[in-house]
């Protein structure tokens, strides 16, 4: 018996691997997956490494109406000859040019996740473009998956989309988190030790650490602001910046530059495929991101024992429970984030008591295996309500 045609679409291929990671290789026991991407190669790469078809679409996360276009005819001559049963899309951009593609192919099940919502920094004109793009894509989609309450909150606050087309699956989360990978059982206190000294960790130093972009709306500059006044205090502590910079995008302040070039204390490790060493030689997570979906990385320090600090945001006020299992802090408040950082540098058995919640509350909320059955359980409800 043939397999009903499943195809997912994000912008660029990273979102498949990092955000879905082992997910589309999970669906391909039940449906005929494609993966559909920009940059060919590494597309292509990913598809042998899950184990689907792939289909390649020239794709940017910046505003370029006249390739939008292109792509949108592109994807829909694909989907005119696949027949897909599902079209299932995540990011932005991936986002509008999937679902009017598939709308336009009269694909069934039209599906878009929502992990977060850039146009939420935005203003002007560019707000007003971003927010017909985001109606627009919840219009061509049959459902539409906030992957958080916060997100859902949003989108009906916005008046983006009815609520009954609007669905948070399980406890949040696109993906979920493999919580035997992520586990310090692979971490001997010897490799450890190792690690931090080849990154020039002082033994005695408490580390904080932050996992992902190297950009302004990351909250970056108040951090590096806050890491500042610590050591004006004299305490023994190391900030690691797990992540690229993007220049080109949301680049930080040069004053932050300046700082993160000269200081000894706060080093910097480019992108990393595995993340978990980096955790594994750290305390404390620190992530005051202005917006979020639903972070991945929250849930992999938390797995990994790490008290969280994290902004009071959608996404991160639900896998952080203050008092619980990490801490919550204003957005871009440099003075309330220090607090906070200072306060878990002093008060050991506080430290303690939220690392020990920690791993406890992700394994019980956000296993990824539970999280796959829950996403194949929606489609087949969907396929029922055809």
């Amino acid at each position: 018996m043939l397999k009903k045609k499943l195809i997912r679409i994000t912008t660029i291929p990273i979102s498949l691997e990092k955000l879905l990671e082992g997910q589309l290789a999970f669906m391909s026991q039940f449906y005929d997956v494609t993966a559909v991407s920009s940059e060919e190669k590494n597309l292509m790469e990913y598809g042998i490494k899950e184990g689907v078809s792939t289909f390649h679409i020239p794709l940017t996360r910046k505003i370029t109406p006249v390739a939008d276009i292109r792509a949108v005819i592109k994807f829909y001559r694909f989907l005119k000859k696949e027949k897909p049963l599902i079209v299932h899309t995540h990011t932005p951009k991936a986002g509008i040019v999937g679902m009017m593609a598939a709308a336009l192919a009269r694909v069934p099940i039209r599906l878009h996740t929502v992990a977060g919502m850039p146009l939420t920094e935005a203003t002007g004109v560019k707000r007003k473009i971003l927010n017909q793009v985001e109606k627009l894509t919840y219009r061509y989609a049959t459902m539409v998956y906030p992957n958080s309450r916060g997100l859902k909150e949003l989108i009906l606050k916005e008046k983006f989309c009815n609520a009954y087309k609007l669905k948070v699956l399980g406890e949040g989360s696109s993906n979920g988190i493999d919580t035997s990978y992520f586990s310090r059982v692979h971490f001997s206190e010897e490799k450890v030790q190792k690690k931090r000294e080849e990154l020039n960790i002082h033994p005695s130093d408490l580390v904080y650490v932050f996992v992902g972009r190297l950009v302004k709306d990351k909250g970056l500059d108040e951090l590096i602001a806050a890491f500042k006044l610590l050591q004006q205090q004299n305490k023994q502590c190391t900030l690691l910046l797990v992540g690229p910079f993007e220049e080109d995008l949301d680049p930080l302040s040069e004053k932050s530059r300046m700082e993160i070039d000269s200081n000894s204390k706060i080093i910097t490790t480019g992108y990393q495929q595995d993340i978990r060493i980096f955790l594994a030689v750290s305390d404390i997570l620190v992530f005051p991101s202005y917006r979020e979906g639903f972070p991945n990385v929250v849930m992999q320090a938390g797995a990994m024992d790490l008290p969280s600090i994290v902004s009071n945001i959608n996404g991160c006020n639900e896998i952080v429970m203050d008092g619980r299992n990490g801490l919550l802090v204003p957005a871009k408040n440099t003075e309330k984030l220090y607090e906070k950082m200072d306060l878990l540098a002093t008060d050991h058995d506080l430290r303690e008591q939220l690392s020990s919640n920690a791993r406890r509350e992700i394994v019980r909320r956000y296993e990824r295996n539970k999280m796959w059955e829950i996403i194949l359980e929606e489609y087949r409800i969907q396929e029922a309500n055809l």
